[in-house]
C-alpha cells in the first residue's frame, strides 16, 4: 500500500515537474524577438510607398526600434507588419495631437505614482516613531514596477516606439543643437521605451533600494557615549549623529572650536574608519546602551568591558544587494548593458570614460598642492586626512555654532516655520511677491527621520517636499544649512516642472543640474539670516573654498566608480571581499591625487559616503553640480538672480552640454574653476 502511495506521488510530482517546464519553456519561447532583419525591411518599405519616401528616415528609425522591442508573445511578424501600417503617424499635426494626449496621461500616471510612492515612504522617511517590518514592506512596493509591462502588452509602447523613436546620445548633442522645444519633447518621449525589463526585476531592484535607504538611514552614532583615552566624553550627551552626513558636519563646526575642536575631529575620524572597515561594534550603531571607546575599540556597560561583535560587513553587503538587482537587468539594455553605462551615458548623458578623464585632469592640477599648502598656514599645523573637509574659507567659519543654533532654533521651532518663511526666503533672494509666493505654494516641508532630501512632484496638481532634521529643541545650523540647500533643490524642481515648454522636458538634463542650484542657495544661507560679509577677499576665499570642495568629493566620485567597475569585474565577490577591495581602491585614490598634498599615505576617507551604500553612482553629480554653480554663477555677475535662476532652469530636459550652451554660453569646463583658483591665491597668502 504505502508502495503504491508512494509511485502515485511521484507520478503527481513529475506531472507537476513537467507542466512547471513546459510553462516555463513557453514563456521563454514567448519572451523571445521574432522580428528578423528582413521582417524589419519588409515593414519599412511598405510603409514609404504608403506615405512617401521623405519620412523614410524616421520610418525606418520607428520600425527598427518597434521591432528591437516586439517579442513573440506580442504578435506573430505579420501583425508586426500589419501593427505598423495601421499605427504609423505621418501627418505632423496629428502626431503633435497624440503627442499632446500621451503626456497628459503620463503626467497623471507618474504624478500620481510619485504621489502614491511618497506616501508609502512616509514612515522610513519621515519622524513618525521607530520602525516596524510592515514600513519597510510598503516602502518597498512600487506601484509603477508593472508600468512597462502593462503599456507592451496594451501596445501603447509600441506606438510610442513607431512614432517617437529615441536618438543616441551623440544625435542628441549633434542635431539636437537645431531642435526646437517640441522635437525635444518628441525626442525624451522616445526615451521612455527603450528597453524591455520584467516587473519582477524591477521589483527587485526597489526592494534592494529600500533596504540601503533603511540601513543608512538608522545609521546614527551616539556621540555622547563616545570615550577618549582618559574616559571623558567630548561630545553632548543627547548628540545623536547620522553616518556620513552629520559626523562630517559635526568635523566642519570644530574647525572654530579652539579648546578640544582638534581632538574631536580626531575621534571622529577614527570612528569613520571603524565603519569604513566594519570594526565598528554593531551594537553600538544607533543605540546608547554602550559607551565606546573608538581609539581602542572597547565597549563599557555599567563602567566594565564588554565584548561585542563587529559589523558583519554590513555596509558592503548593502552595495552588493545593489549591484545584483541591477546586474540582473543588463541583459534587456541592447546600448547600456552595465549600471555603469546606463547611469552615466544614460541617465547623466555624459559618458563615464569622459567624466573619469575630466576628474582626473582635475585633480591632478598643481593647484591643489598650493592650496593645501595654504590651509596648512592656516591651521597653524600638518593637515590631516578629514581636511577634506576643511571648512575656515568660510564666512561662518568667524561665528560660532553656538550663536547660529541660537539663532535658527529660534527662527525655526518646528517644520511649518520653516515652511511658512520659504516665500520670505524667496523675497530676500530678489524674487516678487507673487511669484515668490507661488513657487513657495508648491513646497511642503517636513522633519526629516534622516539627514535630509528634496522630493519633486510629478505633475503640477501636486507638491515638492522638503525635509530637513529638526529636534525638539528647534532646527539647529547644520539642519537649516542642509534645508537651505534642500529647497534650492524645490526651487529648481518647481520651476523646471511649471514652466518647461511641455511635460516630456520638465526637469533637467540630470541631478548635477539640480544640485547646482541646491549649492547656490545653500551658499546664501547666512545672508538669508542676515549677516553680511564686507570682507573685500569674499570672492577668491568662496573660490578656494568651492575648489577644495570639488577636489574632496570629485576623489570620492572616483572611489564610487572605481568600485563599480571592480564589482563587474568580480561580480562573484563577497561582501567581505568588497570591504578589502573598496578600502584599496580609496587608498590607491588618495595616495595617486591627495597624498602629495597632504603628505601621508593609505587612507580610506574617501570611501566613508553613504551615497555609496544608498545612492549608487549619485557622487559624480555633486562634482558636475559644483563646476556648474562656479559656471552660473560666474554668469549671474551684474544679473538679475531671481529672473536668470526663472530663465535657466525652465530650459528643459535637454543634454548637459546643449543645456549649459543655453544657460551661459559654453560647455561644462573646469578650467574656469582652476583659473579663479590660481588667481584667488595670489590674493589670499
Amino acid at each position: 500500500m504505502m508502495k503504491k502511495s508512494f509511485v502515485i506521488i511521484l507520478s503527481i510530482v513529475a506531472f507537476i515537474f513537467v507542466q512547471c517546464t513546459n510553462t516555463a519553456i513557453d514563456k521563454k519561447v514567448s519572451d523571445q524577438k521574432n522580428i528578423n532583419d528582413q521582417v524589419i525591411e519588409t515593414t519599412q518599405k511598405a510603409l514609404v510607398e504608403k506615405y512617401g519616401s521623405e519620412n523614410e528616415e524616421l520610418i525606418g528609425r520607428g520600425v527598427k526600434h518597434a521591432a528591437s522591442l516586439w517579442r513573440a508573445s506580442d504578435g506573430t511578424t505579420s501583425e508586426f507588419e500589419n501593427f505598423c501600417l495601421d499605427q504609423y503617424i505621418s501627418n505632423d499635426s496629428i502626431k503633435e495631437a497624440v503627442f499632446l494626449k500621451i503626456s497628459a496621461n503620463f503626467e497623471s500616471l507618474w504624478g500620481h505614482q510619485n504621489k502614491i510612492i511618497l506616501d508609502l515612504n512616509e514612515n522610513m522617511h519621515l519622524n513618525n516613531g521607530p520602525y516596524h517590518s510592515i514600513d519597510a514592506m510598503f516602502a518597498a512596493y512600487s506601484p509603477s514596477s508593472h508600468f512597462a509591462d502593462d503599456f507592451y502588452s496594451n501596445k501603447i509602447a509600441f506606438v510610442i516606439a513607431l512614432n517617437f523613436p529615441p536618438f543616441s546620445l551623440d544625435e542628441k548633442n549633434e542635431i539636437g543643437k537645431n531642435w526646437d522645444s517640441l522635437q525635444w519633447a518628441y525626442a525624451r518621449l522616445g526615451d521612455v521605451f527603450t528597453a524591455r525589463v520584467p516587473a519582477e526585476l524591477s521589483q527587485k531592484i526597489g526592494n534592494a533600494s529600500t533596504g540601503s535607504d533603511i540601513y543608512i538611514a538608522e545609521y546614527n552614532i551616539y556621540m555622547g557615549h563616545l570615550l577618549n583615552n582618559e574616559n571623558i566624553k567630548l561630545f553632548p550627551e543627547n548628540m545623536v549623529l547620522l553616518s556620513h552626513w552629520n559626523l562630517r558636519d559635526e568635523i566642519k563646526s570644530n574647525y572654530a572650536n579652539k579648546e578640544n575642536g582638534l581632538e574631536k575631529q580626531d575621534m571622529i575620524y577614527t570612528v569613520m574608519k571603524h565603519i569604513i572597515n566594519q570594526t565598528i561594534p554593531e551594537a553600538v550603531i544607533n543605540s546608547g546602551d554602550y559607551d565606546w571607546n573608538p581609539i581602542e575599540n572597547k565597549v563599557y556597560q555599567d563602567d566594565n568591558t564588554v565584548e561585542l561583535t563587529s559589523e558583519p560587513n554590513s555596509r558592503y553587503q548593502e552595495i552588493l544587494n545593489n549591484f545584483h538587482a541591477l546586474k540582473a537587468t543588463d541583459e534587456y539594455y541592447a546600448d547600456y548593458n552595465t549600471f555603469v553605462k546606463r547611469a552615466f551615458s544614460g541617465s547623466k548623458e555624459i559618458p563615464q570614460e569622459e567624466v573619469e578623464i575630466l576628474f582626473d585632469e582635475y585633480l591632478s592640477s598643481p593647484v591643489a598642492k598650493q592650496v593645501g599648502e595654504l590651509i596648512k598656514s592656516r591651521l597653524g599645523r600638518d593637515l590631516k586626512p578629514y581636511d577634506i573637509w576643511y571648512d575656515g574659507f568660510k564666512a561662518r567659519s568667524s561665528i560660532s555654532e553656538e550663536t547660529l543654533n541660537d539663532i535658527t532654533r529660534k527662527k525655526y521651532p518646528n517644520e511649518k516655520a520653516l515652511e511658512a518663511d520659504l516665500g520670505n526666503i524667496l523675497k530676500k533672494l530678489g524674487w516678487e511677491k507673487s511669484r515668490a509666493e507661488f513657487i513657495a505654494s508648491k513646497v511642503v516641508v517636513d522633519a526629516a527621520r534622516g539627514s535630509g532630501h528634496a522630493w519633486g512632484a510629478q505633475m503640477k496638481a501636486e507638491n515638492a517636499h522638503l525635509r530637513t532634521r529638526i529636534s525638539g529643541k528647534g532646527m539647529d545650523y547644520k539642519g537649516y544649512n542642509i534645508a537651505v540647500h534642500e529647497f534650492g533643490h524645490n526651487v529648481e524642481q518647481t520651476i523646471s516642472l511649471h514652466d518647461a515648454d511641455y511635460y516630456l522636458i520638465n526637469g533637467v538634463p540630470n541631478t548635477a543640474f539640480t544640485e547646482a542650484l541646491a549649492f547656490i542657495f545653500q551658499k546664501r544661507d547666512l545672508q538669508l539670516l542676515g549677516f553680511t560679509n564686507e570682507n573685500p577677499d569674499k570672492e577668491y576665499l568662496e573660490t578656494l573654498d568651492l575648489y577644495w570642495s570639488v577636489f574632496e568629493i570629485m576623489g570620492v566620485s572616483m572611489v564610487d566608480m572605481k568600485v563599480w567597475k571592480w564589482l563587474y569585474a568580480n561580480p562573484e565577490a563577497n561582501a567581505a571581499q568588497l570591504n578589502e577591495a573598496t578600502v584599496n581602491i580609496a587608498n590607491e585614490v588618495w595616495n595617486k591625487y591627495f597624498a602629495p598634498v597632504y603628505g601621508i599615505n593609505d587612507q580610506p576617507i574617501l570611501s566613508v559616503y553613504s551615497h555609496m551604500i544608498n545612492a549608487a553612482l549619485y557622487l559624480a553629480n555633486y562634482s558636475f553640480g559644483h563646476l556648474i554653480d562656479f559656471q552660473i554663477e560666474q554668469y549671474l555677475v551684474g544679473k538679475n538672480f531671481s529672473d536668470e535662476v526663472d530663465r535657466i532652469w525652465s530650459i528643459g530636459q535637454v543634454t548637459p552640454q546643449i543645456w549649459m550652451q543655453e544657460a551661459v554660453g559654453e560647455n561644462i569646463s573646469i578650467n574656469p574653476m582652476i583659473e579663479a583658483t590660481e588667481e584667488a591665491l595670489k590674493r589670499i597668502k
